[in-house]
């Protein structure tokens, strides 16, 4: 019989569905799923996803005793991994998206925050992160760093193959939600610098958000809304290819986890220019396998798309050095291998315990 697994949290998510796809292949568990389900796409919706969050705690004890899950996972400390450690399972995973998952810094609900994700360590019996940079945080919070498991979920390699791309503009991709913390904004006037000086490109925008509406009306302004594409949100399934097709992948995000998308990317030969913050500067070193911008420094991006575009001997061996340290560091076959025998492994420990409390 197979085993069951409750995943709560926002299930069309490309990482929801890579952790989820692996844990099928190679645990060969049983997914059910559970979301809120009030998008969080203004402020009355906010209030009424703050409404629905408050009460899921019952729906969600609902579920577990219905469904019977052997185990509980959940994405995001502070939202989801808390609601998983108030369900009542008895064996619960809870992964840490980002840096520390405490955002926005600057909150009043920061310390109502700092609570929760506290709790949700604490209950917790395996708690992931998805790279080094993560176990920072955890550290300060006290976490018993013996529970947590260092490793990104990796790349499926059989999707995300090497580019033939040999552009002769400028071919760039921005693969990120369309939210303010993406800074899509600094990006468009980037190009639009480049514009300026006769530079030839087209960019790509893939996914959707808040901003979408008002990046398209700012590329009007900038006069470059017919060198930019935006795809709105596509199956994942099309991302390979529109990555393929690219040279250049740019992400400037104000804070950074571990970025799948940036994994992707490298896996996919673009050349990666993304913002100069800890979670990028674990796999990226200025100039040698890609570039670190200065957050919200438009004339640096600029600058340095030029510099990227025009070393291409540069650019060529760093997409070469990206691939096999893809290859190495985030193979899908592996890492999910991995995490799949940990839950199993997790699962038959607490069985052994229940046997022996019998005796």
């Amino acid at each position: 019989m197979k085993r069951k697994i409750l995943f709560l949290g926002e299930s069309y998510r490309a990482d929801a569905i890579t952790w989820m796809k692996g844990l099928k292949e190679f645990g060969d568990f049983e997914i059910v799923t559970w979301e809120l389900q009030t998008p969080n796409n203004s402020k009355l919706n906010r209030f009424r996803r703050i409404a629905e969050y408050f009460f899921s705690p019952l729906a969600i004890r609902k579920i577990v005793r219905k469904e019977k899950p052997d185990m509980v996972i959940a994405e995001r400390t502070t939202s989801y991994g808390f609601l998983a450690a108030l369900s009542g399972a008895k064996t619960i995973a809870i992964a840490q998206q980002g840096r520390t998952d405490l955002w926005p810094e600057g909150s009043v609900l920061l310390p109502f925050k700092k609570f929760i994700q506290k709790y949700a360590f604490k209950k917790a019996h395996l708690i992931h992160a998805w790279g080094p940079v993560m176990t920072i945080s955890m550290k300060e919070r006290g976490v018993d760093m013996s529970k947590v498991l260092v490793l990104p979920k990796g790349i499926d390699f059989s999707i995300f193959t090497p580019s033939l791309c040999n552009a002769t503009r400028i071919e760039a991709i921005v693969t990120r939600s369309l939210q303010p913390e993406y800074r899509h904004d600094s990006i468009l006037k980037a190009f639009s610098i480049l514009n300026q000086k006769g530079i030839d490109f087209s960019l790509t925008i893939v996914g959707d958000g808040t901003r979408l509406s008002f990046l398209k009306d700012l590329a009007k302004d900038l006069q470059i809304e017919n060198k930019v594409i935006f795809t709105g949100r596509i199956p994942n399934t099309e991302l390979p290819k529109l990555l393929q097709q690219s040279n250049i992948y740019i992400s400037m995000p104000i804070t950074e986890g571990v970025s799948a998308s940036l994994f992707e990317a490298m896996a996919c030969n673009c050349y990666p220019v993304v913002s100069d913050i800890p979670g990028n500067q674990s796999w990226i070193k200025h100039r040698e396998n890609g570039q670190l911008i200065e957050i919200d420094n438009i004339e640096m991006l600029a600058e340095e798309l030029i510099w990227s575009f025009e070393n291409m001997e540069s650019r060529n061996n760093a997409v070469l050095q990206n691939r096999k340290f893809v290859e190495e560091n985030a193979n899908y076959d592996i890492n999910m291998k991995i995490i799949a025998d940990k839950y199993n492994e997790l699962l038959n420990s607490k069985c052994e315990v229940k046997k022996w409390k019998k005796y």
